[in-house]
């Protein structure tokens, strides 16, 4: 299959919310919640696509000519490219009745280990989510990232506990999640942490790397660090949490010059192409999370789905990389950029 011919197979079976638009830049969606637009009046999710956008490459090919290589390793975990799925939930409310979340994770886990990156998945209020993520993870020897909600500390001691056989290479927590609908007045409850409570979740991993997911400012970093976060997803929740934040790509870069080095970023938010990959690379993350595509992906083409999609991504990078002059992930700088 083709990407064209996933996409098209997608729109069969996805919605009715969801339109499986030929380009995935919430205009299609914009505030549908239940859906996948964003919160208000819907503009984070088309500020996030659209800040990528403004931004343009600087070409130059005098340099040396050799392969480019796109490797990247998170926590001692290598991958071929710089780009993990995002963990998406509650799959039939937003996207359609093909899939549950179970369903989803087990064929988004595995295809992305087989396409050679790593999936991160989600959690909710069925317990037999995080379980199923479990049971997927464990399949593919730890391979992906668990996120967990931001629960009360009981309820994450539980859901750790199921995690544990899976062994994955890092435990993420959506502390953006505070803000979803659904959590609120939750029994068990959920919501903000302060950094003493982050800091009790990290002790009960016993080591295991710790990425805090929506970081959008200096200080909320700064704070990530202080907590013990291993990593953190520079991420506004798809704009679905919070009404008219900024986007994901405007707040990047003073994050990455505060923080860079001492937590590994990572990115999300509007991230659609290879050359998107590379444009948050030269604005200092380390690597980028995707959600909505691999959703379209998984529903139109399965496992299938998801190997072309990470083969479209894979030379979108490799060839802006090569025309930009950078043959490794490191060698990509700011000045690769125009108009930050």
């Amino acid at each position: 299959m083709t990407y064209q011919e996933v996409l098209a197979n997608a729109r069969t079976c996805m919605g009715p919310h969801c339109k499986s638009c030929p380009t995935c830049n919430g205009l299609g969606c914009r505030n549908t919640i239940p859906g996948p637009g964003a919160k208000g009046i819907g503009t984070g999710f088309i500020r996030n696509y659209q800040k990528w956008q403004e931004l343009c490459v600087n070409m130059d090919t005098i340099c040396e000519n050799k392969p480019v290589d796109t490797s990247f390793t998170l926590f001692g975990q290598r991958v071929d490219l710089p780009v993990f799925a995002a963990p998406v939930g509650a799959m039939q409310l937003h996207y359609g009745d093909k899939y549950d979340d179970l369903a989803y994770n087990d064929i988004l886990v595995a295809a992305c280990a087989q396409a050679g990156i790593a999936a991160f998945t989600g959690d909710g209020t069925n317990p037999a989510v995080m379980e199923a993520a479990a049971e997927a993870l464990k399949k593919q020897n730890g391979r992906g990232v668990p996120t967990v909600k931001p629960w009360n500390i009981e309820t994450i001691r539980e859901k750790l506990a199921l995690l544990k056989p899976a062994k994955p290479f890092a435990v993420a927590m959506d502390i953006d999640a505070a803000g979803l609908p659904f959590l609120k007045n939750l029994q068990p409850p959920a919501g903000s942490k302060t950094v003493a409570e982050l800091r009790q979740i990290v002790d009960l991993l016993e080591g295991a790397p710790f990425i805090l997911k929506g970081i959008m400012t200096v200080r909320g970093a700064e704070k990530a660090l202080e907590a013990g976060a291993s990593g953190i997803v520079v991420s506004n929740h798809g704009g679905r949490v919070l009404d008219q934040c900024p986007a994901t790509a405007e707040v990047l870069p003073a994050i990455a010059d505060a923080v860079g080095g001492k937590l590994t970023i990572l990115v999300d938010g509007g991230i659609r192409s290879g050359l998107d990959v590379f444009k948050a690379l030269a604005l200092g993350a380390d690597a980028v999370l995707i959600g909505r595509p691999f959703v379209n992906m998984v529903y139109g083409g399965g496992a299938e789905g998801v190997q072309v999609y990470v083969d479209k991504l894979r030379a979108e990078l490799a060839d802006a990389m090569a025309m930009c002059g950078a043959h490794t992930l490191a060698e990509i700088r700011r000045d690769m950029i125009f108009g930050y």
